[in-house]
């Protein structure tokens, strides 16, 4: 089945995203609370929620995105490429800028997106910050309704369990066991914040999750037996 998706019609992508505030101090005393009671079970008696807050950016209630990076393939004759661009700045605008993406070059029936773990994290995590702004949602992420095999969605995690529904692989061990090039060579997730509030320095984070968007695509090329990429295969635009 996977064989018979054009690539070109597939649009990769990945998420970075940290704590809403850059600290717990900055939270109200009624988020405060909130935060402390939806991470009871996950801190137990190990961690305060104040010691726990640098991973509110893994839920799209306390935490927000600060890049979604895409890439595709662009087809001609013989040759390929892998285009990457990515949205950052203002997390309203960049939302804004992805959904007319989407709406205006990913919006036929037979457009597909696709990530690691993304049915878990990447796609429920854009349509509730899209919400939590009054964004309204592009058919792609609006899934009300849907049966699955309407959900126009691949996941790189999901096509790897092959049924088995209890297992996990991360992205950097997926890449590892497959023989992709790693894109953990610079920071990894539990990084991002620290370089997004006290190195400032966004472009390290977009270099990052661009990485991340060509590894998934590698990840794809693999799991239909194609050639990897190459490194001058991949235009950043």
């Amino acid at each position: 089945m996977l064989h018979k998706i054009s690539l070109e019609h597939v649009l990769f992508l990945d998420i970075e995203t940290v704590p809403e505030q850059e600290s717990y101090d900055s939270l109200s005393e009624e988020m405060k609370y909130l935060w402390a009671d939806k991470t009871r079970y996950q801190r137990k008696e190990d961690f305060t929620p104040s010691e726990f807050y640098d991973r509110a950016g893994i839920w799209a209630e306390f935490g927000k995105i600060v890049c979604i990076s895409v890439g595709y393939f662009v087809f001609k004759g013989e040759t390929r490429s892998f285009r990457t661009t990515s949205f950052h700045g203002e997390e309203s605008q960049l939302l804004i800028d992805f959904k007319n993406l989407l709406e205006t070059h990913f919006n036929r029936p037979h457009h597909l997106l696709c990530a690691h773990n993304g049915k878990e994290f990447d796609f429920p995590y854009i349509a509730r910050r899209m919400i939590i702004h009054n964004i309204s949602l592009p058919s792609k992420m609006n899934l009300f309704g849907k049966k699955p095999w309407e959900v126009p969605h691949l996941d790189t995690l999901d096509l790897w369990k092959f049924g088995d529904y209890k297992h996990y692989t991360s992205l950097k061990l997926l890449t590892n066991i497959l023989g992709i090039p790693s894109p953990k060579d610079d920071i990894d997730g539990s990084q991002v914040r620290q370089v997004y509030y006290e190195e400032k320095d966004i472009d390290r984070i977009i270099i990052y999750c661009e990485k991340d968007t060509v590894a998934v695509a590698q990840i794809v090329l693999r799991l239909r037996q194609e050639n990897l990429l190459d490194e001058d295969e991949v235009i950043s635009v």
